[in-house]
């Protein structure tokens, strides 16, 4: 059975490059390099792997904006096309932007892949360039849609919560992109957060992480029914790398520790709360938090 899945380690990584190097590269005669760019940091990179972790199928997505993002760099091996795989590795891609709150991917496909898109539910917009001046492409478009959430609508207020309390959300945009209560995803425009070396402001970079936790809070307490007010009592931050690229934050289930038990005994709760800050596949920040949500007093 095949998987789909990031490369685990550097040696699958340079196995995820060299494919794209042989198929998409080599037949060219172009040198081992040429099939990466700048945005490779940035980026989504996953492979497909048949059932004893050989790679057969790669393909990347970077995000270009905070609601765009563009699908590069798709290979699948020869001795298993046809079986289905370059559907299999788009779908997980789109699903990797669904989560991360994008709405149009973009894509350019050689004249040979506009029918295979196409079946996938992407525009063909017409001529966009020619590679080493024989491979045509064409610029395709698909709209993606939001995820079915039955959470949702505690999404949108709580954005209009952050947005009207909370100046600086509403000018960063912070948005929520994905929670099932499991995971915790959020994003914000990477166009007014960013310092004279282009990458992300450390400042904005702390909100986004902070906003992410108390956001996992409020949820918290929204499942059980719970009154309380949020404050943050404690948090720190590891700043990794710089961010060139385009932002999100995420936490999850297995990074939290604390529940609103305690408010159902007129206690204040606590959680303490890992918040990723992350570009691509990359974590380039880790933010830790105490919450505490402050019983109400009965009047």
């Amino acid at each position: 059975m095949y998987k789909c899945r990031a490369p685990k380690n550097k040696t699958e990584l340079a196995q995820y490059y060299h494919l794209r190097w042989q198929i998409l590269r080599q037949p060219w005669q172009q040198p081992k390099g040429s099939e990466k760019d700048d945005l490779e940091r940035q980026s989504y990179h996953r492979v497909i792997v048949d059932d004893i972790d050989n790679i057969v199928g790669v393909g990347r997505l970077h995000k270009s904006s905070q609601y765009e993002a563009k699908i590069r760099y798709m290979a699948i091996s020869p001795s298993v096309q046809g079986q289905g795989l370059g559907k299999f590795l788009i779908a997980e891609l789109e699903l990797i932007a669904a989560q991360a709150g994008i709405k149009k991917i973009t894509l350019n496909a050689r004249a040979d892949a506009i029918g295979f898109y196409q079946q996938l539910g992407y525009v063909d917009n017409g001529y966009s360039h020619t590679l080493y001046d024989e491979v045509s492409h064409n610029s395709m478009t698909k709209t993606i849609a939001k995820l079915d959430s039955h959470l949702a609508t505690a999404a949108t207020e709580l954005q209009q919560i952050w947005h009207q309390t909370i100046p600086l959300s509403q000018l960063m945009n912070i948005n929520i992109g994905y929670f099932d209560r499991q995971t915790l995803l959020t994003h914000c425009d990477p166009a007014i957060n960013k310092n004279l070396h282009n990458t992300m402001f450390a400042g904005s970079i702390y909100t986004l992480a902070t906003l992410t936790g108390w956001a996992w809070v409020y949820f918290a307490l929204q499942n059980q029914q719970h009154a309380a007010d949020i404050v943050l009592a404690e948090g720190n931050i590891r700043y990794m790398a710089p961010l060139a690229g385009v932002a999100y934050a995420r936490t999850s289930l297995q990074l939290v520790e604390g529940s609103s038990e305690p408010l159902s005994h007129g206690k204040n709760a606590r959680f303490n709360i890992e918040v990723e800050v992350c570009c691509g596949d990359s974590v380039v920040a880790i933010f830790t938090g105490l919450y505490v949500a402050m019983a109400k007093r009965k009047s």
